[in-house]
């Protein structure tokens, strides 16, 4: 039968589709000019670039609804594609209410995945080559019938490869290997295609490995998710007559989201649509933030380059937001130099500016907001009532979550975390729990069992089944088990010195405890001499970063307590204190994880440089990464209906160092006129716009212009909060009282008490020397903390320190 016989099957369908085209076309109803435009628009390329809350997911359905009403094709000769099944589901349904059940007649409707399964399905048997198998040269193809591996088969089978090419394992892990190939199929790059600059990858062994990675592959008759698109592109490439029949077939193209795609994406769907050209890409530029996964913002950008005469459709009319944040995030997002450019705007009322606010670290932070959070729901902010199920916190990293979680358990304030589990329920998290737990009681096995092979210390299943045994015939826990077993050399080996390294690790640190070892201290001392820190250290994968930092603070979090017994106290109430599901409940989720969400309410704390925009993605990626951080700042922004409050820490815990921290650049960026600051600007180091609101508070202060910012950070004065008292007791600091700190504006054209090269000393960091100054921000290379930006005033002299103590 030919693959593309489906006449009787889509028959019925036309004859529908030409009954609809008859009838007026309820689908458009509502449309405003730009999508309308959009959906009219058939024929040739097409490029929808869709703002935040513009109404494209409406838009791209009524097209397709369209296409079939009028006849202009049937719905088995529409591909429509975009990432996640979710979205499938929705765009399958949205068409289907305008169309009836028409829409269940769209075979080629899903993700790129799920598309590309059926294609090669169906010529399977075209992906073959000669590889060596049990010492002959076999000519093997892909059947029909090919399995699709998971991520745990995909590192079994590169862990094997791994260890027969004798590359040590803990060194070179195939977790890091996995990511490396899935990087070059998302580029798609087959093993003889990968450039030489990325050809020392894995030690040198990475496209040796790949190859034999893709042979064993297909003597297993198996793909991965990567060979979908990779084998599929290789067909069309290979066969003029196959690409052909499939460009024939599908006669109009849609993709969603189109800023996501990656090189491969963007290869299969160019090679679709080099015939006929009738591609409709929906997307928006400034709203691609997963580079760290292979999407290339270049594909939408070179658009019209790639399809010569293409019709660009901007839809910016937003249907979500008022005009105060649309102009926040458009203002944040000018400062991108690679973008096509658009204006969004509302028939929205102005509602509330967006609020900035700052606070002295962290905790102090997540208190305010719970706070404002609670005064939302009750409806005493001057506002009418939220919901809780309203308001969203959207958080850069996901380490940030403890301290909310932390508040938000202790004064009883229902909260979700979407994207991922809670904090103290976290892999990490729990694994270094279980060591402080065998510490504080070494009678607990659960916690024992938990980490006796974590990370990897040759103790298998059988080993462990030998301290059971060891530990119910002696009448003892399983920590003296292991004990004996090291003692009666029971357990030998590799295995057996390092259980015996463990063993006298939990004896010391006991000891240490017993002896009133600092506890924050004694933590950090465990987490690095089990070894569990440098695991992860070691591990290449994108989530270890992630799992170091939440390791980070988690000792931070010990900082609240006397002892590392009543913090596991603590954490143990908290866990057990389950809010119904009923109930509403405020949503904790990163930037990342909120795409293509909105909230009427939305909070965006930990705006601070380094950690928004991220100090890695700058390190790593320069100028490209700087800007997709700041689409994620549009993005976060965008997300917000109603009420949009930004807020940022003056002080962090970094590495079990109090560090100061200077707003982020991105604050810099938003507009006055549309920002109510409910701190004074420049408090923390670094101005704010272009000194505008510093200029209205000075005016009002003269008699000039009427404004309440006085007023407002009075409300707001974070220098007589439990976090300054916190700041205060805990570490060293300027001796400057709040009533001076109050009065602290930085003026970016200030120049500096100090020259560079100059001697300097600051009570936390002890002595330095100035290597760089912009107006009263210097760089300082502290003699024992590195180097550090600090606001000039809170450092003097070094001749002027005395006998000041450090």
């Amino acid at each position: 039968m030919n693959d593309f016989d489906d006449s009787d099957a889509f028959e019925s369908a036309s004859l529908s589709s030409r009954a609809m085209a008859a009838r007026p076309a309820p689908y458009m109803d509502g449309l405003n000019p730009a999508q309308l435009l959009a959906v009219n628009t058939l024929d040739g390329p097409v490029l929808m670039l869709a703002g935040a809350g513009t109404g494209k997911t409406r838009a791209l359905t009524a097209r397709i609804a369209h296409l079939m009403a009028s006849g202009q094709a049937r719905p088995n000769e529409i591909l429509a594609v975009t990432f996640t099944n979710k979205a499938a589901r929705e765009m399958r349904e949205r068409v289907g209410g305008m169309m009836g059940q028409v829409a269940e007649g769209m075979p080629w409707l899903g993700t790129f995945h799920s598309v590309c399964v059926k294609l090669l399905r169906r010529h399977a048997e075209l992906v073959g080559r000669k590889i060596p198998v049990n010492g002959e040269v076999r000519d093997l193809h892909l059947k029909s019938n090919f399995t699709i591996l998971d991520t745990d088969d995909q590192l079994r089978l590169l862990k094997q490869l791994i260890i027969a090419t004798g590359i040590d394992e803990k060194k070179w892990p195939p977790r890091m290997l996995a990511g490396i190939i899935d990087h070059w199929k998302n580029r798609a790059w087959t093993p003889d295609k990968v450039p030489a600059h990325e050809a020392e990858a894995f030690n040198g062994k990475g496209v040796v490995l790949y190859r034999e990675y893709q042979d064993r592959l297909l003597t297993l008759n198996a793909v991965d998710f990567g060979d979908l698109l990779l084998h599929v592109i290789g067909i069309f490439q290979a066969h003029d007559d196959i690409l052909a029949k499939y460009r024939a077939w599908f006669k109009y193209i849609l993709v969603d989201e189109y800023q996501d795609t990656n090189v491969a994406q963007y290869m299969w769907l160019r090679l679709l649509a080099g015939g006929h050209r009738n591609i409709c890409c929906v997307g928006d530029d400034d709203q691609s933030i997963y580079g760290w996964r292979g999407a290339e913002v270049g594909n939408i950008l070179r658009f019209e380059k790639d399809f010569e005469g293409a019709e660009i459709i901007r839809l910016e009319q937003n249907y979500r937001s008022t005009p105060h944040i649309l102009a926040a995030a458009s203002a944040v997002i000018a400062g991108n130099q690679g973008r096509l450019g658009k204006t969004l705007w509302t028939e929205a009322e102005e509602g509330e500016k967006v609020c900035l606010i700052g606070h002295w670290d962290g905790d102090e932070e997540a208190r305010w907001i719970g706070e404002d959070a609670e005064s939302l729901a009750r409806g005493t902010r001057g506002l009418d009532p939220f919901s809780l199920d309203d308001m969203a916190i959207l958080l850069r990293a996901s380490h940030q979550m403890r301290a909310f979680e932390d508040r938000f358990l202790t004064i009883g304030l229902p909260y979700r975390v979407i994207g991922g589990p809670r904090f103290y329920e976290r892999l990490e998290i729990r694994d270094a729990m279980a060591y402080f737990r065998v510490v504080v009681s070494p009678d607990d096995d659960l916690a024992f069992e938990r980490v006796v092979n974590t990370p990897k210390r040759g103790l298998g299943d059988k080993a462990q089944q030998t301290i059971q045994v060891m530990a119910r015939t002696n009448g003892v826990s399983l920590l003296e088990g292991a004990r004996l077993c090291v003692l009666s050399k029971t357990i030998g080996g590799k295995g057996g010195k390092a259980l015996d390294e463990l063993v006298k690790g939990f004896d010391r640190w006991r000891s240490e405890l017993l002896d009133g070892r600092d506890h924050i201290h004694l933590a950090e001392e465990i987490l690095d001499e089990s070894g569990y820190t440098t695991f992860w250290q070691n591990e290449k994968t994108p989530e270890a970063p992630g799992r170091l930092e939440n390791l980070k603070e988690l000792v931070k979090a010990l900082e609240g307590f006397e002892n590392l017994q009543g913090f596991l106290e603590h954490v143990s109430l908290i866990m057990d204190n389950e809010q119904s599901q009923s109930e509403p409940m405020i949503t904790l989720m990163t930037l990342h994880g909120a795409k293509g969400l909105e909230f009427p309410v939305v909070y965006l704390p930990g705006w601070e440089d380094g950690l928004f925009p991220s100090q890695r993605s700058m390190d790593e990626s320069g100028v490209k990464g700087l800007e997709e951080e700041r689409r994620l700042a549009y993005v976060g922004i965008t997300r917000a209906e109603e009420i949009c409050t930004i807020s940022f820490a003056a002080n962090r815990r970094v590495y079990g160092q109090w560090q100061s921290a200077l707003p982020s650049r991105f604050i810099d960026e938003l507009p006055a006129e549309h920002v109510e600051v409910l701190t004074p600007p420049g408090l923390y180091g670094g101005g704010f716009g272009t000194n505008t609101m510093a200029e209205a508070q000075h005016d009002a202060m003269s008699g000039g212009v009427e404004s309440d910012m006085p007023a407002k950070a009075a409300k707001a004065d974070v220098y007589n909060s439990p976090g300054w008292r916190r700041l205060q007791s805990n570490t060293a600091r300027p001796t400057m009282q709040p009533s001076e700190a109050r009065n602290l504006t930085i003026d970016a054209n200030a120049v500096s008490a100090f020259a560079v090269d100059d001697r300097v000393f600051h009570t936390k960091f002890g002595y330095g020397a100035v290597i760089a100054i912009e107006g009263d921000k210097l760089e300082v290379t502290f003699d024992k903390a590195g180097t550090k930006k600090i606001v000039g005033r809170f450092l003097m002299g070094a001749d002027q320190a005395g006998d000041v103590p450090f």
